[in-house]
């Protein structure tokens, strides 16, 4: 999730459309349609922004991939690919996390590519908080830019010769994130401080129905940006979408960092991990 940027220091394009057009995604996921015995994953990538860099989850405001749902070595998070490797995944299987703090779909290509460069046979994606949180509502991206930059970034994965299997996240509830902690009044001197998520934490404590409805666009944003992120990754076989398990989950104030007010915990980095993997390939 993106924050200003005195905060942060604190603290496809139409041809995407045309192969979509034509049948050709279908092609590329036929022939990537079978997921890879778990002990045949030796490179795993990550992409997406500060969720998956696990912000907030140190003693100082920096990322800390160590605690990544995805990616992440402390064991009580017990990531994806800590879960590999306690399957049959080799134990010296490796993680890129490609994530970047900030990032919004935009730059979910670059990172795409940057994973196909890694070889990663299996890749995550946990990307939309930032396209929703700007410092306006007209600001947030629109729906189908939206479905257009993770298309893009599925068929720079589609390219790949170690043909990855892929999974995507859904976006948090970012409502949720709001209401779990409006009450509390050193969330909202943060929030302040730090310049996060405008567009959904502006005048956390007004009632009126302007920023009432404000906060319902937004949500309502994030849920398309949802239904986009499913059509897009079932345009392929090889692709696997959580079903709304993020979305959907109940964040509690424990599941939140104190150190922001807004970015998942070490234990919200722990429950994100468990309600994700029985929705991916390897568990399921």
């Amino acid at each position: 999730m993106r924050t200003s940027s005195w905060g942060r220091r604190a603290l496809a394009t139409l041809a995407a459309s045309a192969i979509i057009a034509t049948g050709s995604l279908f092609t590329a996921s036929a022939a990537h349609a079978a997921p890879l015995p778990p002990d045949n994953v030796r490179v795993m990538a990550a992409l997406g922004d500060s969720i998956t860099q696990a912000s907030m989850t140190c003693s100082s405001l920096v990322n800390c991939p160590a605690n990544s749902w995805a990616t992440g070595s402390t064991t009580s998070v017990n990531s994806h690919l800590l879960r590999l490797r306690a399957t049959a995944a080799p134990d010296n299987a490796v993680g890129y996390n490609d994530a970047v703090a900030g990032a919004a779909s935009g730059a979910l290509n670059a990172q795409a590519a940057k994973a196909v460069t890694q070889g990663a046979q299996y890749v995550t994606i946990e990307i939309g908080a930032n396209d929703a949180c700007t410092k306006t509502v007209g600001a947030m991206t629109p729906t189908a830019t939206f479905k257009t930059n993770v298309q893009n970034a599925l068929v720079t994965l589609s390219t790949s010769a170690a043909a990855p299997q892929v999974f995507i996240a859904s976006v948090p509830n970012l409502l949720r994130m709001y209401e779990v902690n409006k009450s509390s009044a050193s969330a909202r001197l943060t929030w302040a401080l730090l310049g996060i998520c405008k567009s959904m934490l502006a005048n956390p404590t007004s009632t009126k129905a302007v920023d009432v409805e404000r906060r319902a666009a937004v949500q309502q944003r994030v849920n398309e940006y949802n239904q986009a992120l499913a059509e897009a990754c079932a345009a392929y076989a090889w692709c696997r979408y959580d079903g709304g398990a993020v979305a959907n989950y109940a964040f509690t104030r424990a599941d939140i960092s104190t150190r922001d007010y807004f970015h998942p915990s070490l234990s919200g980095q722990a429950n994100l991990a468990a309600i994700t993997w029985p929705r991916t390939q390897w568990a399921s």
